[in-house]
Order: structure tokens, then sequence, then C-alpha cells
């Protein structure tokens, strides 16, 4: 465990926090300890092929702001996703190949439309707090027709985001939040693409929800600090880390390893594809 003990009158070390991390204990602290704490880590099930389908369109999205502005063009997509590809997580080939053709039909209809050129295209944005560190990637920054800052996070899943799901999503007040410390700039915009659909689902946040969101990482954050510190002491990792049994145990990575988690089916890796 990374906690390490402090002098008196110290002040207290900043929690490392990333939305993975934060979504990750606030899901399962077994599974963040799984993930950032034990060392070795233990051993991770199969790859997912939802998560190869969303890597290789979110890196080829990346992709296409490095082809020349006068060489973005539809005909240049399909080598841009065979580039990116990752063939991890599918039952058969003629199931690979499918889904090779689903993405690539969602990225042919989406990039023509998309800005020339955005503020950032997986921008490290980062901010610190009197708890955090807080950094993440968000996947495009674009500038608003008043200058403001929009957060745009890219979709590859199942579920069809609405303007709901975009008010309340952390990571996005928290891109958001961080954005607008790291450009100077208002950000209040944030919107989730689902590529698959090409539904746009956009919400306008105040500046009383970016804050409720960033206390709420704070929190979690303080959490996490709590339970490092607890094992530092002598607890026990797994009382310290408990776990949240439940469906989502089928989807993790850590399954096999946990106790709880082997008690719930588990998925193909297969599964989360259409």
């Amino acid at each position: 465990m990374p906690e390490q003990p402090q002098l008196p009158g110290m002040p207290d070390r900043l929690v490392v926090a990333t939305p993975s991390r934060l979504g990750a204990f606030a899901d399962c602290p077994r599974r963040y300890r799984y993930a950032y704490l034990d060392r070795p880590t233990p051993p991770k099930g199969p790859p997912w092929g939802h998560n190869s389908l969303g890597a290789s369109v979110h890196t080829a999205l990346r992709n296409w702001y490095e082809v020349p502005p006068a060489q973005r063009d539809p005909r240049v997509v399909p080598t841009l996703l065979k580039a990116t590809w990752v063939r991890e997580g599918y039952r058969d080939l003629p199931q690979e190949r499918e889904v090779w053709r689903r993405a690539l039909g969602w990225l042919e209809s989406y990039l023509p439309a998309l800005p020339a050129e955005p503020l950032g295209v997986e921008r490290v944005v980062a901010a610190r707090t009197s708890v955090m560190a807080f950094h993440g990637r968000a996947d495009r920054i674009d500038a608003g027709p008043d200058g403001e800052l929009v957060i745009v996070d890219y979709k590859t899943g199942r579920a069809v985001p609405d303007q709901d799901d975009a008010r309340a999503s952390p990571a996005l007040s928290l891109y958001a939040f961080a954005a607008g410390l790291v450009f100077r700039r208002a950000c209040r915009r944030v919107e989730l693409h689902h590529l698959p659909t090409g539904t746009v689902a956009a919400a306008e946040l105040t500046e009383a929800a970016i804050a409720r969101q960033v206390q709420r990482a704070e929190a979690t954050a303080t959490d996490i600090r709590a339970a490092e510190r607890a094992v530092a002491a002598g607890t026990d990792p797994d009382q310290a880390f408990p776990t949240a049994p439940g469906p989502r145990c089928g989807w993790c990575d850590f399954r096999r390893s946990c106790p709880a988690g082997r008690a719930v089916p588990g998925k193909e890796p297969w599964a989360g594809l259409r």
C-alpha cells in the first residue's frame, strides 16, 4: 500500500484522482485496491470486446486530427480504423469483421461533421483542491459560439445517453472544472456523442452543479485516503477495502481473484457488444 507515515504538523498529501480511480472506488473499494494498490496486480480476466471496440474508435477519432486538413476525407477512414483496430475480446473472426464494419459506418457518418480544429483532442486537464490532485483526458474540447469551452465525450456502448446522463456525469463535471482552470475560460457545456446512433446528449452545467461534483469527488478521495491509512495502521486490507457485490461483478476484470465476485456468474468477453 502506498500510504506512508507523515510527520506531525505536515499537511495531508493530495490524493491522486482520475475519473477511473474515483469511479472504481465508488463502485467497489475492493476493485480499486486490486487495480491501483496491490502489487503485483491480481491477474485480470480476458479482454472485453466492447473495450476493444471503444479503444479502436477513440484512437481513430484522435488520429483524424493528425491527418493534414486537406486530406481529411471519408476515403481515409478505413485506413485510420485498420491502423488502430484492437482484435481482442471477440467471439470469432466473423463477429470481429461484423463489428469492424459497424464501427467503420459510425466513423464515416461522424467524422466529416467534426470541427476543423478543436481546442484539444485527448487533452489532459488537471486541477488541485485541498484534498485531491485531479487529472483526466478529455476526448475533445471545443470552442462554443460564445467563446466558452465545450467538453465532448465519445460513447460507443449499447446504452443511448440522454441529457440527464450528461448532466449527472461526474467525469464531465470534473473535466469542465479542470478545463476552465487550465484555459482560464468558462466551461459549462458538456456533451455525450453516441456514435452508434448519432445522438448528442448535451447539458448546460451551473457553477453550483460543478461544485457539487467536485465536493463528491473530494469525499471519495477522502475515503480512499482513510482506507489506505487504515491498512498502513494494520487493518486487514479486505476490511478496509470491502466488496460491493452485485451485477457489476460479472463484468469485473478481477472477478476470478475476488471471492464475492466468483459467486456472480461471469460474462463472456463479447457480451457487451450489440
